[in-house]
């Protein structure tokens, strides 16, 4: 029932918020539901000096104030972590998986052609396997030996989770997808699905290998103190305040493009406070900025795989951001990797909400 009680609100704002928006300025809904979404209706903003400038002077002061503390951190040989004897066997399975189907994936061959369209979650299942053994090669355990069952919940979870950014996308549009013209939607729905059930595996176990590393966060264990985050006046401000910015993203798409990534994360985020529930603002209302940290490089990193791999894919996506779409590192800005920090912390809010589940399912 707590996990019902977070999810239905959560969803309903996340479908209805932008189709109100849409509806109040007279647009044609027709367009929002189309499936396999092919037509581009968002015409986006041009380049902007001033905007590139001032977002990477943003992203600079605000990774200035994390680094300064990592950079100046001396890890005790007390905190090294515990090592494993020798990288398991099913590690080294799945790197001869992954060499293979990457060989695989950025080819074109005739006898492979059928299977050509599973290559990219072929891939990402190699990488979940690998970091999950150099974590239980680094810390005697992992995700997948110790928590076997949460990681098959959060494979299902993942995929509702991405499906939820591909609504929300029709109302900015991005990103588009090529190579997937013949496709009908039962086709498009299974060949998409089957990624998106990576991604917070991926993601989560990443922050998992991470943070058996201390020097990547030494020294954010006891920073910036922030009990009012978990004020309850706060949390229904910023209720209201995301709801009505989600509201209007599909009425001013270049303008609140970015509320893609934060308005979920602070539906999320305030739900769990109002309700008395865990959430990612826990650690920092006690000055422990560890596992945020973690989980924000956990998405970069795993942002960086994502848009190499795509880059040779058959079927991939690409980018149409307003205001910054220019130096391309593969298909992505050099400033949308900057958006893979919060989709980060927006996978470990959601994996937050599974906890609630698994907490009730083990009580029981």
């Amino acid at each position: 029932m707590r996990f019902l009680i977070l999810l239905v609100p959560l969803v309903l704002m996340l479908i209805g918020l932008p189709l109100t928006g849409v509806i109040v300025a007279g647009k044609p809904l027709a367009l929002y539901f189309e499936f396999p979404p092919q037509t581009l209706y968002v015409v986006h903003a041009a380049f902007s000096w001033w905007a590139f400038a001032a977002t990477t002077l943003f992203i600079i002061v605000v990774m200035f104030l994390f680094l300064n503390r990592v950079v100046r951190y001396r890890v005790s040989g007390e905190e090294s972590p515990v090592h494993a004897a020798y990288f398991p066997w099913w590690g080294w399975l799945a790197v001869a998986w992954l060499a293979v189907v990457w060989l695989l994936a950025w080819n074109r061959f005739a006898w492979f052609a059928h299977f050509q369209a599973y290559t990219f979650s072929m891939l990402w299942l190699g990488y979940i396997v690998i970091v999950n053994a150099l974590t239980w090669r680094r810390a005697g355990r992992c995700m997948l030996t110790y928590r076997p069952g949460y990681f098959l919940a959060l494979v299902l979870l993942s995929a509702t989770f991405w499906w939820f950014f591909e609504y929300l996308n029709r109302f900015v549009q991005n990103w588009f997808y090529f190579g997937t013209d013949s496709l009908g939607p039962w086709e498009y729905f299974w060949q998409a699905t089957l990624p998106f059930a990576t991604v917070l595996p991926a993601v989560l176990g990443t922050r998992e290998l991470l943070a058996t590393f201390p020097r990547l966060s030494g020294g954010l264990e006891n920073a910036w103190t922030m009990i009012w985050m978990r004020s309850k006046r706060i949390a229904w401000i910023l209720l209201m305040v995301s709801a009505v910015g989600l509201a209007a993203v599909g009425v001013w798409p270049n303008a609140l493009f970015s509320l893609l990534w934060f308005a979920p994360l602070a539906l999320i985020t305030a739900l769990q406070i109002i309700m008395v529930e865990e959430c990612i603002l826990d650690g920092p209302v006690k000055g422990d900025w560890r596992e945020i940290w973690q989980v924000a490089l956990a998405g970069l990193v795993c942002g960086f795989f994502w848009e190499m791999w795509n880059y040779g894919s058959l079927a991939h996506w690409e980018y149409s951001v307003p205001f910054v779409q220019r130096f391309e590192i593969f298909h992505m800005p050099l400033l949308g990797y900057i958006g893979y920090l919060p989709f980060g912390l927006e996978c470990l809010a959601v994996a937050k909400l599974l906890d609630i589940l698994w907490q009730d399912k083990c009580q029981t």
